[in-house]
């Protein structure tokens, strides 16, 4: 697991996908979302507009899991 900081008030999901360089685009994040390969904090999660805060814990199908660390 490694851990991404980020602003305190927290990030998308769609964002951090992006951000923690687990897609390269934001399409490829709605596709990875709509075909239910993001867990957070272990349950399955759709939503692209989820916000992450401190604490959380994404996982991506077939990648580390990254824990979401306000800065």
């Amino acid at each position: 697991m490694r851990d991404v900081e980020v602003r305190a008030g927290g990030i998308d999901l769609g964002q951090l996908l992006k951000f923690a360089g687990l897609v390269d685009t934001g399409g490829d994040a709605k596709a990875l979302l709509a075909d239910g390969a993001v867990a957070v904090n272990g349950e399955v999660d759709t939503r692209r507009g989820r916000t992450l805060r401190d604490g959380d814990v994404v996982a991506v199908r077939g990648e580390d899991p990254v824990r979401i660390v306000e800065a």
